[in-house]
This record gives structure tokens, sequence and C-alpha cells, in this order.
């Protein structure tokens, strides 16, 4: 069996006011948040999605449904938490995320190291493994609109 794995993650969600804006487990102050079953913060769906992926177990619905009442509202580090449980049991540990929001506004950039630190605690991976980026649509399509945000996460997996 191949000791290296790479997964991929992809995920969208519509913003509305009225919703408490979660990404990369920390809380930002905005006058949209994402809509969702669960706290619907993107950049985990989509890391919860390549570490999955990589490990070739399906994806972040399969195991944790939208349909099922437990995960209403559920915060979405519980899911990573819960991901990593799973991809350890299967003997593998991580070795790099790279990813990337899509978003109009806010402006994520000063975001970005406490969504770091977050994620590192979450995971159990060093801050130095967990790259985050951001970027506009240019004011194109439903994210140039501020109808959503949209993210994607790359995942390299290693057997240990």
């Amino acid at each position: 069996m191949t000791p290296f794995r790479i997964g991929f993650g992809y995920d969208v969600h519509q913003l509305q006011p009225g919703y408490d804006f979660w990404l990369g487990g920390i809380k930002l102050d905005h006058d949209k948040g994402a809509v969702g079953h669960s706290d619907a913060d993107v950049l985990i769906h989509v890391i919860c999605d390549a570490l999955l992926g990589a490990a070739n177990m399906r994806n972040i619905g399969y195991h944790f449904s939208d349909k099922d009442p437990q995960f209403k509202g559920i915060d979405s580090k519980v899911l990573l938490t819960e991901v990593m449980k799973m991809i350890r049991e299967a003997g593998y540990e991580v070795g790099n995320l790279d990813s990337t929001i899509c978003l109009q506004v806010p402006k994520v950039n000063p975001y970005i190291p406490e969504m770091k630190t977050c994620l590192s605690n979450v995971m159990s991976v060093a801050e130095g493994d967990i790259s985050i980026k951001a970027t506009t649509s240019e004011w194109m399509g439903f994210v140039g609109r501020e109808e959503g945000i949209s993210a994607y996460c790359a995942a390299l997996i290693y057997r240990v």
C-alpha cells in the first residue's frame, strides 16, 4: 500500500443575515453568516472531506448526514475531531493541508493566524503543516455578489 495519500475537498455555503459566521473554527464578526445543517464552517468541512478522501473513507456527508438531527447546529470542530480519530485509527497521520477560501467580504487574511492556531489544536498537528489562503472572485458569481462562500483543500496523509 502506498505510504502517502492525497485527498481533495470542496464545499460551498450560502451567506445570509441572521446566522453566525464560523470559519476555520473561529467566529468572524460579519453581518451575514453561512447557512447549513451544522455551524456551516466551510473551511473545516473541506478539511474533513480532503482527509476522508485521502484515506478512502468517503466524505463528511456520509459520516455526518445533514438529515440526522444529532448533527443539527453542531460545532464543526467536533466533526473534525472525529475525522482525525478515524484517520488515525486507520493508521494515518496528517502530512500537511493546503486550503483556499473564496470570499468577497470580509477580508479573511487578518483571521488566518487565529484559524491556524485553532485548527492545529483541534487536529493535534503543527501550525506549519496547515496552509490557509484567501481570495475573492473579483466581484463575479455568487461569491462576488456576496451570496456565498466556497473553499478548497488538498490534504497529504501518510501511513504511520
